[in-house]
């Protein structure tokens, strides 16, 4: 008989969260159904066994009782603990894993008194700086103490979860699966007369390092004006990324396509040359750990020129698949663009590079595997545990 996963995801799930929807229904081993506050993009990501939370019957008065006199954590004083608790106790699962770090603080109380293991991943925003939610390094720091095992994208991740004196014996690499079948190999032919396709996917926020990116094309265009720069996403710096493309008189190169669904997403890596993801450390230490789309696009054979941050240096080795500079570094990147486009037997060496590593590190079937074993391992710890 299979184990039962309890996957628990406050939002199922926001329109970036396809890596998660990738791994939850990949799982073959162990059977999961879903437990959600909020159900989002139904269409997108259809999934039938969904527990979504319904709102607690906890008057007003005994909120406040609960909130201001008991001083409850707020799982408790929202009625979110009972509700939860119930949903448990229905169900029965052997294991509940709990995107992301985040949450697993806020559910805190309940992993406290839950008698089965939880496993929880970090994936770069949950380990970051919080200066107005009191408390929450020490709640983090006691989750990772309670919890038999820790998932994390990146060595970078992990890094800082040791850091935060997290036992580095607990930490287990879940890096984002890729599809290949989605993103097949294409070997590119180099554009006629300079028109090259330049190409970032990912939301429209500080640590995508657009500026950066922006500037670097800015001079990137002047030798090689049929070139193009093609930014799928969207976000809260689309207004100001648009009003500095003005700025630097790029209207006619460069195009914000907006959210891209996966097929938008294949036909954009397929008709480019070069993916660009200039990634930086913002001033909330909100880190990447291995972009999906930039592991798509290198599945497709797409060569990247990217920053040493967060846990890039983990898929793209500076010469072998792409070509890596520091952090807010324009002249580095501007010149890591020439370096490329003016040796047109190393492109396509390193876009071939770059979809073996996927192809070899990241395929979706083995990243399955390795998750699998996670549970597995987590839940034979806490039944040796519980004989003991």
């Amino acid at each position: 008989m299979k184990p039962i996963v309890a996957s628990f995801c406050t939002y199922f799930l926001k329109a970036e969260m396809l890596h998660i929807y990738r791994q939850i229904t990949s799982l073959q081993r162990v059977h999961t159904f879903v437990i959600a506050k909020i159900r989002e993009n139904a269409a997108l990501y259809p999934f039938q066994d969904l527990e979504l939370l319904k709102s607690s019957n906890l008057s007003p008065v005994f909120r406040g009782r609960l909130k201001y006199l008991v001083r409850a954590p707020a799982l408790v004083y929202r009625g979110e603990f009972e509700v939860i608790r119930r949903v448990l106790l229905r169900r029965n699962p052997d294991l509940m894993h709990i995107y992301f770090g985040n949450t697993g603080v806020h559910l805190l109380p309940l992993i406290e008194r839950w008698d089965r293991p939880c496993v929880v991943s970090f994936h770069g925003m949950d380990v970051q700086r919080r200066k107005n939610e009191r408390d929450y390094e020490a709640k983090l720091r006691k989750l990772l103490r309670l919890v038999p095992l820790v998932l994390v994208r990146s060595r970078s991740i992990a890094q800082r979860l040791i850091e935060l004196d997290c036992d580095p014996q607990k930490i287990r690499l879940n890096r984002t699966g890729i599809p290949l079948e989605e993103f097949p190999y294409l070997a590119r032919n180099v554009p006629v007369a300079g028109a090259w396709t330049i190409v970032q996917a990912c939301r429209l926020v500080p640590k995508k390092g657009l500026v950066t990116a922006l500037r670097a094309f800015a001079r990137f265009v002047k030798a090689f004006p049929r070139s193009r720069f093609l930014i799928a996403g969207d976000g809260p710096l689309r207004r100001e990324l648009e009003q500095l493309v003005r700025q630097l008189g790029l209207q006619n190169v460069v195009v914000f396509l907006g959210f891209l669904g996966q097929s938008q997403l294949r036909a954009l890596y397929e008709k480019a040359h070069i993916f660009m993801h200039p990634s930086e450390l913002p001033p909330d230490s909100n880190e990447e750990g291995i972009p999906n789309s930039m592991l798509e696009a290198m599945a497709s054979g797409l060569p990247v020129v990217a920053t040493r941050h967060g846990g890039i240096p983990e898929a793209v080795t500076d010469g072998v698949n792409g070509l890596l500079v520091a952090e807010r570094d324009d002249d580095g990147l501007v010149n890591s663009l020439f370096n490329l486009v003016e040796d047109p037997p190393r492109w396509k060496t390193l876009g071939a590079s770059a979809s073996r590593t996927v192809a070899t590190e990241f395929a979706q079937p083995r990243q399955t595997e390795f998750l699998e074993s996670a549970y597995f391992e987590a839940i034979e710890q806490w039944r040796k545990k519980a004989l003991t």
